[in-house]
């Protein structure tokens, strides 16, 4: 049978919901990235690495919530906090303790974080952290590169994807589009340019590179921007959504040995659970604070509000993975299967006679069959309908990741890697078997 042959034939719990979804939610998904044709699946229970549909199919999961799971499904010392919290109240409307031990972890961790406030998701974070930037040097527009993602607020939904000049949504008024500057990835000059303006409040990228690292950094260029944004007065802001905790306890930052005016945080940071930071130094960061002043405090200071923003659940599971992840070998751990993981891929990929190639940097790997991006990342939109193959064709074998990247966790073991190198080949071979790359 075909790859969607095979897929249809051994998913009829997850079409089922699917079609009922359909009925029920806009376009039957709650998250643009699990859209999946034919149709996605449909997850019942996860433990560790591994997680179960509801038709009873096993994965070994490199999709790990998004990249939140840094630890794994259910890891128990984070459910034992949750279970133990659930208990004493989920949301009291009040301060508590846990706030600011959640707090005080990031700020002994991250690099640049002196202060901290907390959100509810990255793009609430992002959208934060501009704001802030904005109030801080009193100017109006925003420097972005090409292939970065930030969010789906109206404020950074230029330049996300190829062609470029296309905005990642509709529905948002050309004003706004008017204040985001886009410049091409690794290209600092470009930057300057547009900071000798004089307009700009901020640069606002993805450390690592655009989209998890899909477009690397370039050796150097984060400390060419330092140098740029700082003799401009430009806030930088490193969106550490997805590396924070991953690359290293602190972050990239840590691991690329810069340190940002404002870093903005969710997954790992929450432990699982939603949530989100802003942190920074305090001069930007006091800008949120009520002074008892009626000017200030109405008419100069940043507002803020969620009501769900460090509820007792989500710090209980931050402070719970915030103390284990302080624990750099972790990290290492995780990397070093990633590397592993690259390479066993890449010998996969041409064994299986297909063509691409893998890359990618510590615990992040990347599947491109278009080979590897130039250092402005790809110049035209991506194959979508042959990850969406890869995607079926891998949940056919066993292992389940995003459309053309995976997580990996400090819990993956050798068994969990060496069973994911013939999950993979397996995969390739049946697109190479269904024709899937002919007069490509």
């Amino acid at each position: 049978m075909s790859i969607l042959d095979t897929y249809r034939a051994t998913h009829p719990g997850s079409a089922a919901l699917a079609e009922r979804a359909g009925r029920a939610i806009p376009g039957g998904v709650t998250h643009d990235i699990r859209h999946l044709k034919p149709f996605p699946v449909y997850i019942e229970r996860a433990q560790g690495t591994r997680k179960w549909d509801v038709d009873g199919n096993e994965y070994i999961d490199y999709w790990m919530g998004h990249g939140a799971l840094f630890l794994g499904h259910c890891h128990p010392v984070v459910v034992r906090a949750v279970q133990e919290q659930m208990a004493r109240g989920t949301h009291w409307g009040a301060s508590h303790e846990l706030e600011i031990r959640w707090a005080e972890l990031v700020n002994r961790l991250v690099p640049c974080a002196e202060l901290t406030r907390f959100t509810m998701s990255g793009t609430e974070a992002t959208h934060l952290a501009l704001r802030l930037a904005r109030a801080y040097t009193g100017r109006p527009r925003i420097v972005k590169l090409a292939g970065h993602f930030h969010g789906w607020h109206d404020g950074v939904v230029a330049g996300v994807n190829p062609p470029y000049e296309v905005p990642l949504s509709s529905g948002v008024p050309d004003a706004t589009l008017d204040q985001v500057l886009v410049c091409p990835p690794n290209d600092v000059k470009a930057v300057e340019t547009r900071l000798e303006r004089g307009d700009v409040a901020a640069v606002i990228l993805e450390p690592a590179g655009g989209q998890a690292g899909t477009t690397p950094t370039i050796p150097g260029y984060l400390q060419e921007l330092r140098a740029v944004t700082t003799r401009h007065g430009v806030v930088l802001i490193f969106d550490e959504v997805i590396t924070g905790f991953r690359y290293a306890p602190g972050g990239a930052q840590e691991y690329f040995g810069v340190t940002p005016d404002l870093t903005t945080l969710a997954k790992i940071v929450a432990g699982g659970l939603p949530g989100g930071a802003v942190c920074g130094g305090r001069a930007i960061m006091s800008i949120l604070a009520h002074r008892g002043d009626p000017a200030w405090d109405r008419s100069e200071r940043v507002a803020h509000a969620g009501t769900f923003n460090a509820n007792p659940l989500s710090a209980a599971a931050a402070i719970a993975t915030l103390e284990l992840c302080a624990d750099a070998s972790l990290q290492a751990r995780a990397s070093k299967a990633g590397e592993e993981l690259r390479r066993g891929l890449n010998e996969a990929l041409r064994r299986a006679g297909a063509p691409g190639a893998v890359y990618g940097e510590a615990s992040i790997y990347h599947v491109s069959f278009e080979g590897k991006p130039g250092l402005a990342g790809f110049d035209r939109p991506r194959r979508g309908e042959l990850y969406h193959l890869l995607r079926c064709a891998l949940l056919n074998t066993g292992v389940d990741c995003s459309m053309n990247h995976g997580w990996v966790s400090a819990v993956h073991a050798d068994d969990d890697i060496e069973r994911t190198f013939r999950a993979y080949e397996r995969a390739f071979q049946a697109m190479v078997a269904d024709r899937a790359f002919e007069g490509r």
